[in-house]
Parts: C-alpha cells; structure tokens; sequence
C-alpha cells in the first residue's frame, strides 16, 4: 500500500508541475498525531488507525502558522468527514472556520482552498479601529 501511495504523489506532482490541475493541498495517511513541525505547508495529514479515520491535520492557510486539527470522530462535537479522490486531493465537510486571531474561513475541496467571503486571510487585514464614533 505505502508503494501506491509514492506512486500516486509523485503522479500528483508531476500533473501540478505540468499545470495540468491546480491544487494547495495533497494528503498522506499516517497511524499517529503528528507534530507540529511534521505537518507541512500545502500537505493534509490524515490520523487512521485500523481503517478508522480520526484527525486531520494542516497548517492554516491564513497565515498564522498554527497547525489545525480536525476531529473525524462520529461521537464528538463538532466533527468533520474527509474524502480523497484517486490523486490524493482531500475533501473536507463542514467549512473551518479559525476562531483565534487569524479568524479565516475557508472549505476544502478537490485539493483546493475556497475562501469564504467572511474569512479570507483575515490576519492580514487592517484592523478595525476600537475607539471613536462607529461608522455608518
């Protein structure tokens, strides 16, 4: 299995290389919860033991850094589910939504990071000012 897993990332690259498709996210399955510094930028790490899917793993794409874990857990709240198609590209359900300062809203679909109108790269937008008259 892990062979076709090399053999599907490198196809991966290789089309992306060739523009053939755009993507900002490829995927690896592991068995354990990775660190902070094993998830890289532009990567989706999926924590699965004995089939069952647990976490998934990545750097926001808003611009802080943070690592982002999401609970694939049936049982918990709140939850997401996520798919990959042939190439490895991920698919994410509900929408994340950052609820720190970076605040960015995005979904995840076919590889690709679709910002929401409320939550694009809101880190690196002028804050509103907290003093004076609020404008109309």
């Amino acid at each position: 299995m892990n062979i076709l897993l090399a053999v599907i990332n490198f196809v991966f690259r290789v089309l992306q290389t060739l523009g053939l498709f755009r993507a900002d996210l490829s995927s690896r399955v592991t068995d354990r919860m990775p660190l902070d510094s094993d998830v890289k930028e532009g990567e989706l790490v999926i924590v699965e033991n004995n089939g069952l899917q647990k976490w998934a793993c990545l750097k926001c794409p808003g611009g802080c850094g943070l690592k982002i874990a999401l609970s694939l857990n049936f049982e918990r709240r709140p939850r997401w589910r996520v798919c990959r198609d042939w190439i490895g590209r991920p698919s994410i359900e509900p929408s994340i939504h950052q609820k720190n300062a970076c605040q960015c809203h995005f979904w995840i679909r076919r590889g690709q990071i679709q910002w929401c109108p409320d939550g694009h790269r809101r880190l690196h937008r002028p804050a509103m000012p907290t003093t004076g008259p609020i404008p109309r």
